[in-house]
């Protein structure tokens, strides 16, 4: 290993180990607002680490306060290029409880485990996410359920688009690229089943510039819609914006006439 990614390892360690430090003496004291700020500039300061440089761009839609967050799913960066602009509690698969440092940091931060084929856990997690969203807090979760290659379009699967129903809040559709300095997808991202996170952690440390393009949606709303009809929409609107169809994104989010 390259002694400049051996430097970069360490200080992204240190990193981490400051952020348990946080999560563990200071949020138990600390409100929802303050506790966001500081999940914002934690994030910030690591994709920096990782020179990765986050371009938000709203013009599409308009990022509301409480929402049920979806997004297109590439690469574990995708949770900290969320948080950098709009902090969420996030849902994910158990697997990334065991993720080394991260995994813990990712608990104590109030991200939601799922463990696959627990219909009981799953009930009471569904349960916990409708009061979460009800309280006024922003949840988010990645409905392919797996990563993908950048440019490969999976299925938004619906079950937990349910809550948004329940709990009478808008969907926000996010897409997220990742980009080379030729403005093409920057391939050290990519996280397939057959790439470790230690190895695609190396991968994006000795990758050089990456630039995170984050869209915000048109939110849809979920009133009196099936949440089959939302996963379809939000797919849809990832999909137009990730391709480029940027008017379709924005027609598949107002088709129901979203509300803030």
């Amino acid at each position: 290993m390259k002694p400049l990614i051996l430097l970069r390892l360490a200080r992204l360690v240190l990193h981490m180990l400051f952020g348990m430090a946080l999560c563990a003496w200071l949020f138990p004291w600390l409100g929802r607002a303050a506790r966001e700020r500081h999940v914002r500039r934690w994030s910030r300061h690591l994709l920096s680490m990782c020179n990765v440089r986050v371009e938000h761009a709203q013009e599409a839609g308009r990022a509301l306060p409480r929402a049920m967050v979806v997004a297109n799913h590439v690469s574990w960066l995708d949770i900290f290029v969320i948080n950098t602009v709009h902090p969420c509690r996030f849902v994910a698969k158990a697997e990334i409880r065991a993720w080394p440092l991260l995994g813990w940091l990712s608990e104590r931060a109030g991200t939601v485990f799922i463990a696959r084929g627990q219909r009981r856990e799953l009930r009471h997690v569904f349960q916990g996410l409708v009061e979460h969203l009800a309280a006024g807090e922003r949840i988010a979760f990645f409905p392919q359920g797996t990563t993908a290659l950048q440019g490969e379009s999976l299925p938004f699967h619906p079950n937990l688009f349910e809550a948004a129903i329940d709990a009478r809040v808008p969907v926000q559709p996010f897409a997220l690229a990742y980009l080379d300095g030729a403005g093409l997808a920057h391939p050290a991202v990519e996280y397939g089943a057959d790439v470790t996170f230690v190895q695609s952690m190396i991968a994006v440390l000795g990758a050089g510039q990456i630039t995170a393009r984050l869209c915000c949606l048109p939110a849809i709303d979920s009133c009196g819609a099936h949440r089959r009809e939302l996963a379809l929409a939000a797919q849809t609107a990832v999909g137009a914006a990730l391709s480029g169809g940027r008017s379709e994104a924005v027609e598949a989010g107002r088709g129901r006439g979203a509300t803030a």
